[in-house]
């Protein structure tokens, strides 16, 4: 079998015929053209498998019937024609032991969030990734907007002053109806065995957490939360809301929901600073809006002024052309396969910014945590807890 391209061989578990995010990943990871998809294990079922090998013109002999063959299968190609990393892209159950089993067969990983199914699993895996020197990364896809780039350097640089506040929202209407559990997606994220601790606070509402972080360049130290289930008879959540401290004593509001009816993906986060605040909402990416008590109000846009190095180093189109969800998509794939061609030539000359880590997975993790077991609790505040117990509790 002969090298196809000079490009980044992935391989992909999960994303078959049926499924939602896989195509998302796909396009993502094909846009800047730097990725090749050469092998993978689409699904449980082997004719789906094959099948969408076939529409994505993948040779038979490389479309497996699980993700232990294939990486097995590959690891014992010669070097210039095995996949050089894996996209996962399963239900939540499934993300700690593919990725472990690709590490532990010399394969870097990109994983959907959240990472693991809870935080003794996620500190498990850590040890894992240093053992075997390998990359890993993690989908926390809106750090990929470039407004939402441009909105972290500024912060960094002082342009708010210092922050007091953040609000962040994450709102969806799509579970608000019953009859919905038996769409697929969201069959298994209802599904404690699939998608562990939380619905919510585990789908969209880590998300939220870690724009917060990322934007503020703060940590959550302590939480007070509530979640609930709407919609009698589910077991985990599909609304709630977390007050929140930060490391440098600013104070803050998560809210997320999955019943909020009307909603599509209302994700938005506000920044309160000394000096002055920023507001950046999803449904209108290239805009970042900068507000002051005594001057009018900024908006500033993608590709238009001057902007930080590294929100240009992740806009694609001319100003005027929306930077949406795929492109954020994309610079999360762009970012870790620029660390994997780094790390193989021995050269970062071309990383800009690193893709979220396992470090963000640990915070992640911990979050989910966190915020379930605070919300059982009648004390106020809890602290942000990142170890578990010999009982794997936090």
């Amino acid at each position: 079998m002969a090298k196809t391209s000079n490009k980044v061989r992935m391989g992909m578990v999960g994303g078959g015929q049926g499924a939602f995010i896989g195509n998302i990943h796909r396009m993502a990871a094909f846009l800047d053209g730097k990725i090749e998809l050469v092998a993978g294990a689409f699904s449980s079922n082997h004719d789906n498998c094959l099948l969408t090998g076939h529409m994505l013109g993948i040779e038979p002999t490389r479309c497996y019937a699980s993700y232990q063959q294939m990486f097995e299968a590959e690891a014992k190609l010669p070097a210039e024609q095995r996949i050089q990393f894996v996209s996962v892209v399963t239900p939540n159950h499934l993300h700690f032991p593919v990725s472990k089993c690709a590490l532990e067969h010399g394969f870097h990983v990109l994983s959907d969030k959240p990472a693991t199914m809870d935080l003794h699993q996620v500190l498990e895996l850590e040890k894992i990734v240093t053992s075997q020197q390998k990359l890993y990364g993690l989908t926390h896809t809106y750090t990929g907007y470039p407004m939402v780039k441009e909105a972290c350097e500024q912060v960094a640089a002082g342009a708010l002053g210092d922050v007091v506040k953040i609000i962040v929202e994450y709102s969806q209407g799509w579970l608000a109806e019953t009859t919905n559990e038996e769409n697929k997606q969201a069959s298994w994220r209802l599904d404690p065995k699939r998608a562990g601790a939380s619905c919510c606070m585990g789908d969209i509402g880590v998300h939220a957490a870690n724009l917060a972080e990322y934007v503020s360049g703060l940590k959550i130290t302590e939480l007070c939360a509530d979640l609930t289930s709407v919609v009698a008879g589910r077991v985990l959540d599909d609304d709630g809301t977390v007050l929140l401290k930060f490391n440098n004593g600013a104070k803050g509001v998560l809210i997320a929901s999955q019943i909020s009816v009307g909603e599509e993906n209302n994700l938005s986060i506000r920044v309160y600073g000394t000096k002055a605040s920023f507001e950046w909402r999803q449904e209108e990416p290239n805009s970042l809006i900068k507000k002051y008590n005594n001057q009018p109000r900024e908006i500033i846009r993608a590709g238009v002024g001057t902007l930080a190095a590294n929100t240009n180093a992740y806009l694609r189109t001319p100003a005027g052309h929306p930077e949406g969800y795929i492109e954020a998509f994309a610079n999360i794939y762009l970012q870790f396969i620029n660390q994997i061609i780094a790390l193989e030539q021995q050269s970062d000359s071309d990383i800009s910014e690193l893709a979220p880590d396992i470090e963000q997975a640990i915070r992640g993790m911990a979050f989910i945590e966190n915020v379930v077991e605070a919300s059982k609790q009648q004390t106020k505040w809890q602290p942000f807890k990142l170890t578990v117990n010999s009982e794997g509790q936090i």
